[in-house]
């Protein structure tokens, strides 16, 4: 049995396989986590009271600080991931230069920017957390119960033309990240057939969409319907 290679184990995490499963496995959480987010987004939409108590739900829940790190690890694991898997190709391939191929087998735009729109990503992430976790502080008290006011500072940040055209910019290199990563995680789980790619792909396409779209609508609706 000397002669088959394990699929478990540190060893298998650092085989290039292995590492295309890590960064798969976590990009799952990221996307369902995207999802999530941008339909919490769109009680926006519906009433300051709505969007308000929907944040103060999570944030008071006793295991939301469980959840931030078990999504902070899934997010720096991908990013470290990521970042060891380009080094390592990057490494492999030296000064050796390669065809571009075309048609069915060529490598997408998204594809090839993957590691370039994932770092725009992740200083935005960080950026984002800045302005919202740790921004100002409003209250507001709702049948006798005091919480933050977040509509209040969503509405007061993007009023900033500068927010809010960097947020659509770094929302659409989320959208290109997200559509590849999708595609990639079916990919990586041997989902890869010709009778299946078509599929996925657009389903990859649709996803990136309905994301990206969800989360434009909210800082473009604040700028121009709700001026303060």
């Amino acid at each position: 049995m000397s002669g088959i290679q394990s699929t478990s184990g540190p060893g298998f995490f650092a085989s290039s396989l292995g590492k295309k499963y890590v960064i798969g496995l976590m990009a799952i959480g990221i996307t369902l986590f995207a999802f999530t987010h941008m339909l919490g987004n769109m009680l926006l939409f519906v009433s300051p009271k709505a969007y308000n108590i929907y944040s103060h739900t999570l944030i008071s829940n006793p295991a939301i600080v469980a959840i931030e790190l078990a999504l902070l690890a899934i997010f720096l694991v991908h990013v470290a991931f990521t970042i060891w898997t380009t080094i390592e190709n990057k490494a492999a391939r030296g000064n050796r230069t390669f065809l571009t191929t075309k048609g069915a087998k060529s490598v997408s735009l998204s594809s090839k920017t993957m590691f370039y729109h994932g770092v725009v990503i992740f200083f935005f992430v960080a950026w984002h957390l800045k302005t919202f976790k740790y921004g100002t502080n409003y209250d507001v008290t709702y049948n006798g119960v005091l919480m933050r006011d977040i509509h209040r500072l969503l509405v007061e940040v993007f009023q900033s033309p500068f927010y809010v055209w960097s947020y659509v910019f770094c929302v659409v290199f989320l959208g290109y990240h997200l559509n590849h990563g999708v595609q990639s995680v079916f990919q990586t789980l041997g989902f890869n057939h010709p009778k299946y790619s078509p599929a996925i792909r657009k389903l990859g396409v649709a996803y990136a969409v309905v994301v990206a779209v969800g989360f434009i609508l909210q800082p473009l609706y604040v700028y121009f319907f709700m001026k303060q």
